[in-house]
């Protein structure tokens, strides 16, 4: 194998590792299943009870992509309007700052009275909590632009609104899709916060019921879900990303 294929192999390597060495730990000190199940035990629940998790993960998973397709509107939106503007950004970033530094699960119970129980607080979960990155990178991306560059175009005739919309955004794409890899996890865990304490379905509402009938197997069957769900939605934001900005990453050709 040479070092590219290594590198591809390498984490599924590293998960079969630490999946060997979890069973191995489980069945050498017989530790209960109540308590922390095995691999094998996590895989049965998993198989046996299928369909429910189907179920739960399909509505985690819309829930999350609708709160995150509002983020990336706002997100993008607020950080055009922040990196445009040396006042906005002086203004608005503080404010943001100290908002994002807010527990976002202490926002359920209000969301709850406002929107009732269901699909609501978790999609708005999933917005409150991923959209800050997509806003802070799409700002600083606007707000570090040369200046120099930026002169330059002004002087063969390129206005404010051109430099920003041709040359900015264009230039702030990578720092777009690494706040996107960021911020889709964070969905993820907003949405089954959410769902843990406001919700009826999705596998944050498995974990509760999982763990009141002490099915500790199907327990982690839903967070191995929930961090597949994520990984892949991870992995397509890097395959578009590679696609559409290559120009801005270095050539790893003959590493």
């Amino acid at each position: 194998m040479n070092k590219k294929q290594i590198e591809l192999w390498s984490p599924w390597i590293l998960l079969v590792a630490v999946l060997l060495i979890w069973q191995i730990i489980c069945s050498a000190f017989n530790v209960s299943e109540f308590i922390f199940p095995s691999p094998v035990r996590i895989a049965n629940q998993f198989w046996e009870y299928k369909e429910i998790i189907a179920g739960h993960a399909w509505r985690t998973y819309w829930v999350t992509m609708a709160g995150f397709g509002i983020a990336i509107v706002v997100g993008v939106l607020l950080g055009f309007v922040i990196g445009s503007s040396r006042l906005a950004y002086a203004a608005v970033y503080p404010l943001m700052t100290a908002f994002n530094a807010l527990p976002k699960a202490a926002f359920v119970p209000i969301l709850v009275v406002w929107f009732g129980i269901g699909a609501g607080p978790a999609i708005l979960t999933a917005f409150l909590i991923s959209f800050f990155p997509i806003m802070v990178n799409i700002a600083t991306g606007l707000a570090t632009l040369e200046p120099e560059l930026e002169d330059v175009l002004r002087v063969l005739g390129a206005k404010r609104w051109d430099v920003l919309v041709k040359v900015g955004l264009p230039r702030s794409m990578p720092y777009f899709y690494g706040s996107l890899k960021v911020a889709i996890t964070l969905a993820f865990v907003g949405t089954t916060v959410s769902e843990m304490t406001a919700a009826n379905e999705g596998i944050g509402y498995l974990l509760i019921s999982a763990g009141s009938a002490m099915q500790m197997g199907l327990a982690f069957a839903g967070l191995v879900v929930v961090g597949a769900m994520a990984m892949v939605m991870y992995e397509l934001f890097s395959a578009i990303e590679k696609h559409t900005t290559g120009w801005a990453h270095r050539s790893t050709q003959g590493a």
